[in-house]
């Protein structure tokens, strides 16, 4: 180490030691989690398993309600990109061309679901569909969902939107396109950044939401993340890693696919009151 210290001198030794340190905290829970998924025989307090198998991967795929409930959380996360889609972008473009009076608070007012303990607000909503009949169904989960991710896609459209100079909307006007085909032909594709981040972050959150989740779609609905409780107080730490790596490869696979459009300037400009 020392000998270490004076060959890279002692700002570069520094530089090094905090990236190990960086990547060590970061990717070092990731690694175990891999290594753990792969485990057949892992005891504390052994730092790597003793043998490497397949048992708990098999378990997982052969185990019906747990593919069901994979297929369920991803027919979640569609559904809700989709209708959060069709939902929230009118209001989007509503708050990035009008000035109407209050319009900073009804931005504002978006980010109130995710200001407050979630459990409080969960707590209330199930309440409420518990009156109408919506506990346990999937159109409940479906909304507790959306309610979770308005935010997200709102707030970094409505950016977005504002980025299209109207004047650009303008000119496709008088050539004689109607306001819808404006919107279609110019306003969005130019806007299209900003929605693909916000439905990225939509589908993601959408995902992993397990608390909102649980207490509305169970016993009927079953997702990933609510299985996940059960693995991992009634089996092993090797079984949780497992469906936890299944939990984590559509995020991976999105951020790889969308990753050009995952820029600070994406969100940061969504962001902005």
């Amino acid at each position: 180490m020392k000998r270490l210290y004076y060959t890279l001198g002692k700002n570069k030794f520094w530089e090094y030691l905090l990236c190990a340190a960086f990547l060590l905290i970061f990717y070092g829970p990731l690694v175990n989690m891999v290594l753990v998924s792969f485990a057949e025989k892992y005891e504390y307090p052994n730092i790597v398993p003793a043998t490497y198998g397949f048992k708990w991967w098999n378990y997982v795929f052969s185990n019906g309600k747990l593919v069901e409930s994979i297929l369920v959380s991803l027919a979640l996360a569609v559904v809700v990109t989709l209708l959060s889609l069709v939902v929230c972008l009118p209001a989007a473009y509503a708050l990035a061309r009008y000035d109407f009076k209050g319009r900073s608070l009804v931005r504002l007012s978006f980010l109130f679901t995710n200001a407050f303990p979630k459990m409080g607000i969960y707590t209330a909503m199930a309440v409420i569909f518990y009156k109408i009949g919506l506990m346990g169904t999937f159109f409940g989960v479906v909304l507790v969902h959306i309610v979770n991710t308005m935010m997200f896609m709102v707030w970094i459209p409505s950016g977005s939107f504002r980025t299209v100079h109207i004047q650009q909307e303008e000119s496709a006007r008088d050539v004689g396109a109607s306001a819808l085909r404006t919107f279609f032909m110019i306003t969005l594709p130019m806007a299209k950044p900003g929605i693909i981040v916000a439905a990225l972050y939509t589908f993601l959150g959408s995902m992993e939401e397990a608390q909102g989740s649980l207490l509305i779609g169970l016993p009927n609905v079953h997702t990933m993340p609510s299985e996940l409780y059960g693995i991992i107080m009634s089996f092993p730490d090797t079984a949780g890693a497992v469906f936890a790596i299944v939990l984590l490869v559509p995020s991976v696979v999105l951020m790889i696919v969308f990753r050009k459009y995952l820029s600070a300037s994406a969100l940061s400009n969504g962001l902005k009151m």
